[in-house]
């Protein structure tokens, strides 16, 4: 009986929502990807939002339920402050019917999320919602949730459904650093503008550096260059990493596509600062600096922290490591190249989870053995942490969102009051967990 209620809601929610986009015909910018989606989508929606009204999802609706959600109205932090109960799809159904006839000022253009949890969602999402425009961040070699495929080739051919949708007046925006993406090229008829680090990309960064001031780490800080001879610089302020550079370049093409140009890009990229728990830089205990990155964690995510922590300047450097979760045959090998890449600068491993031991083992051939702890769980070791961490040390903090260790920054963040407006998962929702 649930299953059934359960397809009845997803019908209707569904099919309200088509009828938005049948009434109100706005752009539809579509993003997939392994890493860097939602840096992406929060990007592309400060870059537009300068001169179109714009409605991006919060949080992480990307699916059957979430991308309609998003259409009909911003539903997130109904849903995460209680949501999917019958009481919540009663009244989001009733609402939007309603809104269907009333609503004024929608928005021009909706910025989603299509997430790949298992094979076909892509392919179901753009034959329901088709996309004017599709951007894929990265794919890896060994991507986040391939449990549920085959391998990895599986998961980049379902990611290409998005590209193999567009019409030939709609755009791709790809990643031209990762060659599986780039490779989708070749599957669209769509124009495709490219961006990255590399020479060839259309949209291309340089420059990229790590802002800091006596040891604080401020953000970033790069060009963003397109044609032979047009460049624009661009600060983002509290967040850190080459994902950052990867989201505002994604962003420029995007407004590119829907004629922006450099300058108006980088004045609408002043007000992207990144979203919660990917890369933020936050205080912490005893004049101490947390690099948050707990919003979730794949092998490529987790390579790349490691590589902004082992960058900047600390007295000492404190990674705090949870499973990465839903990687299937590849979990014991990922975990083990984490562990192999924490040689020469990581000072304390703390490794959460029963993945993360195998972080451990590895690491224990990198570094003295006695400065690596292991913990079940994000509870059981955040004590710990708060006793480890000492002035002028750098701490990331990274796993998958189901080790929650965001718990752990809690801990040793210096401002604890402001963790709901700082720390990710912080409805009653995820609280309750």
């Amino acid at each position: 009986m649930k299953e059934l209620i359960k397809n009845i809601i997803i019908w209707k929610i569904n099919f309200i929502a088509r009828m938005y986009l049948w009434r109100f015909k706005p752009v539809i910018i579509a993003i997939t990807g392994n890493v860097g989606k939602t840096s992406t989508k929060e990007a592309i929606t400060a870059v537009l939002s300068s001169t179109k009204r714009v409605r991006s999802g919060k949080g992480n609706l990307n699916n059957e339920f979430g991308v309609p959600l998003v259409i009909v109205g911003n539903w997130m932090d109904d849903y995460y402050e209680g949501g999917n109960t019958l009481w919540f799809w009663a009244k989001v159904l009733h609402l939007s019917f309603f809104g269907w006839f009333f609503a004024r000022n929608y928005p021009e253009v909706l910025v989603l999320e299509y997430g790949a949890d298992k094979p076909g969602d892509i392919k179901r999402l753009v034959k329901k919602f088709r996309p004017h425009i599709g951007v894929v961040t990265a794919v890896g070699e060994i991507p986040v949730h391939v449990e549920f495929f085959s391998g990895s080739e599986a998961v980049a051919r379902e990611k290409s459904k998005l590209i193999e949708a567009l019409a030939p007046t709609g755009y791709a925006i790809l990643n031209s650093d990762d060659d599986v993406v780039l490779d989708m090229e070749k599957r669209t008829k769509a124009t495709v503008i490219t961006y990255g680090f590399g020479e060839g990309a259309e949209v291309r960064v340089s420059n990229f550096d790590h802002k800091t001031d006596n040891n604080i780490p401020l953000g970033t800080s790069f060009k963003l260059h397109y044609g032979p001879n047009s460049f624009v610089p661009v600060n983002v302020m509290g967040s850190l990493g080459p994902s950052q550079a990867y989201a505002a370049a994604a962003a420029a093409a995007v407004g590119i596509a829907l004629d922006m140009n450099l300058v108006e890009i980088s004045d609408a990229l002043s007000y992207y600062d990144g979203p919660k728990g990917r890369l933020k830089i936050l205080a912490g205990i005893k004049n101490s600096w947390i690099i948050d990155d707990t919003y979730n964690a794949s092998p490529a995510s987790t390579h790349l922290a490691l590589s902004v922590l082992r960058e900047l300047p600390a007295k000492r450097r404190i990674a705090v490591l949870g499973d990465m979760l839903e990687l299937g045959k590849y979990a014991i090998q990922a975990h083990q190249t984490v562990g192999d890449l924490v040689d020469g600068f990581v000072d304390v491993l703390v490794c959460v989870g029963a993945r993360a031991k195998f972080i451990a083992d590895s690491a224990g051939n990198q570094m003295p053995k006695e400065n690596i702890h292991t913990f079940d769980t994000a509870d059981m070791a955040k004590k710990k942490v708060q006793e480890l961490v000492k002035e002028g040390d750098l701490i990331l903090v990274k796993g998958s969102q189901g080790m929650r260790m965001e718990r752990i920054v809690e801990e040793i963040m210096a401002e604890p009051d402001k963790k709901k407006e700082l720390l990710v998962r912080q409805s009653k929702k995820w609280l309750s967990k």
